[in-house]
């Protein structure tokens, strides 16, 4: 479903992303872990278009980032750690909004949006202004957002970072069931409990390049190490 190979990104003379390349599959979430400033974003944020990458090359259920960006966006769900709604704008406009800029039939996205509702507990808050929301809610609504075209792929950086233990539940949640379906998920995560509960898979990037990619229990082994987070500390503190 994803292929990369050789990423790189530079920002003048910094090398953001240094040769990035793994592959992931359909029901699949693939961990991308790494200390702030690693390239983990600039990573996501190449895979969603946002940037162009300065080389090597990258596609999206067989579609290529440069030269075909536009069927890219198709198959892609983004979150990250800023919800960034509308205030003014209810849970129900957003998902409207967002299904006609996809060219969504209305009424296909009023079925979806009452599915989503019902999947993600939103009923009650669907018409209520996202000014007026907890950030919690308003990361639901960023949730369905990035399902409402029920895209193959979902990018998801730091999707938890600020929320509460409940709200953080439904997100872990909401990622068990992607995968159930089929998706593809990226998964950022500094919470390494989460990392191991979710992760088939996952890359160290450290300084731009990865630095071990495996399972969790791989990359345990390999290290000789109990806790997952003494396995993270090893490994970018190597690659130093």
């Amino acid at each position: 479903m994803i292929k990369v190979s050789s990423l790189v990104k530079h920002f003048g003379t910094l090398r953001a992303v240094d040769g990035v390349s793994f592959t992931a599959e359909p029901g699949e979430v693939f961990g991308l872990l790494g200390e702030n400033g690693a390239g983990k974003t600039t990573t996501l944020r190449m895979l969603s278009t946002v940037l162009r990458p300065t080389s090597g090359t990258a596609s999206v259920n067989g579609h290529d980032l440069v030269t075909a960006p536009e069927e890219v966006r198709r198959q892609i769900g983004v979150v990250s750690s800023e919800p960034g709604v509308y205030d003014r704008l209810t849970p129900r406009e957003h998902l409207y909004y967002f299904g006609e800029l996809h060219d969504l039939p209305r009424p296909e996205i009023a079925r979806r949006a009452e599915e989503l509702f019902g999947l993600l507990g939103m009923q009650d808050i669907a018409d209520r202004r996202a000014g007026h929301l907890s950030r919690g809610m308003k990361q639901k609504v960023a949730l369905a957002r990035a399902l409402i075209t029920d895209p193959p792929v979902l990018l998801m950086d730091e999707p938890t970072a600020g929320l509460d233990v409940t709200s953080a539940r439904v997100v872990e949640e909401f990622i068990i069931q992607a995968r159930a379906t089929g998706k593809t998920v990226i998964f950022s995560s500094h919470i390494m409990s989460q990392v191991e509960k979710l992760c088939n898979r996952v890359a160290v990037i450290h300084r731009g390049r990865i630095v071990a990619l495996g399972t969790v229990a791989e990359l345990k082994s390999r290290s000789m190490q109990e806790r997952f987070e003494d396995v993270f500390v090893r490994l970018v503190g190597e690659g130093s």
